[in-house]
């Protein structure tokens, strides 16, 4: 099994090689508790948990680490405002984060960091990097030198001039150099400040993520740093300059980062009108269509969110729960207990799984394996079809075996929170079901009206009559009432969509 990973440091795709063993150290940035999270934290947040899932899927370790940002210029800024106590924002956004993620369905970290618990190391490694003059300070202010580092910029591909006519000089700056970083920042009355040499203030936004990262996942090197791309310049840049100049070793071997995400192709803003949070979008879509939707992008590449994508997505999160509803009524067809013996191999199954995971394990590509994962489910719909005109038990069990694939794949390696089929609640005819978020799936009986029997039946004769513009007519006809009609070597079989 190998591993591909694009490392946007060195801008190729590279084995992923653990530095110890199977065990991988992989950190992402975390949220700024100032507001609610947006979908664009929702992506970052379920893409990097299904790579985590995916690499523990395929039996690596990983130990994973995500950082809060509660101390910062937004988080003193918002407090203003709204004319509240900067501990109240803070507290307030943490506690709406944690509901988020729970109801994303998206597990936490192994630990989740918070900036302000660390503030004696972050106070450390600013007087280690001090020491090795690589930062200086004045007047309560400690600067970072860049053009000390000889490697800046080499995350972002940037030369230092190219970086001048990027950044903005402040014509009252006190640092020497106008690249120059804050690593500490001297307070300004009734900010949240702690005491520091250099008198009372607070970190700078960079120096929180290097020290939690380096302290947490306990080296100087981890395996994976990941974040959106907007972190590149100049947020990643500078965590890989202090920590490298202050260990002398590299900082993470492999970077990873997921592309943005607009909103009608538009960027996403409060002036726009178009800042939706994860919350506005879990009142109308399950979780799950919400993560399809995602997984229909490779992580790296820009997604653009709408309405009638969700739509599209939440129809396609309907085969699962129409799939397992059938699977359901054959196994009590069947009679067949959860510890169901032996099945041999089943070709289809087997190389449709391998598919999934070489798609997975080339860089998680998720829209290349969710096409294989919708194959498999396209694929069991012909056996059911066959099985429902036969009712032979090998059909059957290889039904149930390829649902129990199904599953196992959205769940471990795609962190889909789909109500397992063994649960579901049988009725006669079970055609439809409901795509809300629920703990099992409860069926609901939906007969074939006699118009649609005569289309079908028209459209069977027309088939065997082998006028296929007027089956191709009839097809899409049916289509547009709801159903589904396919060609198998039985004859012509049909599902509700």
């Amino acid at each position: 099994m190998t591993i591909l990973i694009y490392n946007s440091l060195t801008k190729k795709k590279e084995e992923l090689i653990p530095l110890d063993g199977k065990t991988i150290k992989m950190y992402s940035c975390g949220v700024t508790v100032y507001d609610k999270c947006h979908i664009g934290h929702a992506r970052s947040l379920y893409i990097f948990d299904v790579i985590r899932r995916y690499l523990k899927y395929r039996g690596y370790q990983v130990y994973f680490a995500r950082n809060i940002t509660d101390v910062d210029d937004k988080i003193i800024n918002r407090a203003k405002e709204l004319g509240r106590s900067f501990d109240e924002i803070v507290r307030e956004n943490i506690e709406a984060y944690e509901r988020d993620l729970k109801n994303l369905g998206v597990d936490k970290a192994d630990t989740e960091p918070r900036a302000t618990q660390y503030i004696p190391k972050i106070i450390a490694f600013v007087e280690g990097l001090i020491k090795k003059d690589f930062a200086y300070e004045v007047d309560g202010d400690v600067y970072y030198s860049v053009r000390k580092f000889e490697g800046y910029g080499k995350l972002s591909g940037q030369s230092i001039d190219q970086m001048i006519e990027a950044t903005r000089i402040e014509k009252d700056s006190k640092k020497r150099d106008s690249l120059d970083f804050a690593l500490w920042k001297k307070a300004k009355g009734g900010e949240k400040s702690w005491s520091s040499p250099w008198g009372e203030g607070r970190p700078g936004w960079h120096i929180e993520c290097s020290c939690m990262s380096m302290n947490e996942l306990k080296g100087d090197t981890i395996d994976i740093h990941a974040g959106g791309r907007d972190l590149i310049f100049p947020h990643h840049e500078n965590e890989i300059a202090q920590s490298e100049a202050l260990t002398g070793q590299t900082f993470a071997k492999h970077w990873i980062h997921h592309g943005l995400l607009t909103i009608n192709g538009q960027k996403m803003a409060k002036s726009l009108g178009n800042f939706i949070t994860l919350d506005e979008v879990l009142k109308k879509y399950s979780s799950d269509a919400l993560k399809l939707f995602f997984l229909q992008s490779h992580y790296s590449n820009p997604v653009d969110f709408s309405w009638k994508k969700m739509d599209e997505a939440d129809k396609k999160l309907n085969a699962f729960y129409t799939l397992f509803n059938k699977i359901a009524q054959i196994k009590q067809n069947m009679e067949l207990e959860s510890n169901q013996g032996r099945v041999r191999k089943i070709d289809f199954l087997e190389e449709r799984k391998q598919l999934f995971f070489n798609a997975m394990d080339d860089d998680f590509n998720s829209a290349k394996a969710l096409v294989c994962l919708f194959d498999i489910i396209n694929e069991t719909n012909v056996f059911v079809d066959s099985y429902e005109k036969t009712h032979h038990k090998e059909t059957g069990i290889k039904i149930i075996k390829a649902g129990e694939i199904i599953e196992e794949l959205a769940k471990d390696a795609l962190a889909l929170t789909l109500p397992p089929f063994k649960n579901a609640t049988i009725m006669p005819e079970v055609l439809t079901v409901s795509t809300s978020t629920v703990d099992s799936i409860v069926l609901v009986k939906k007969e074939l009206p006699d118009e649609e029997r005569k289309l079908l039946s028209a459209r069977d004769k027309a088939r065997n009559n082998k006028d296929f513009q007027q089956s191709d007519e009839l097809r899409n006809l049916l289509r547009k009432k709801g159903i589904i009609v396919e060609d198998t070597k039985e004859g012509q079989v049909w599902r509700w969509a």
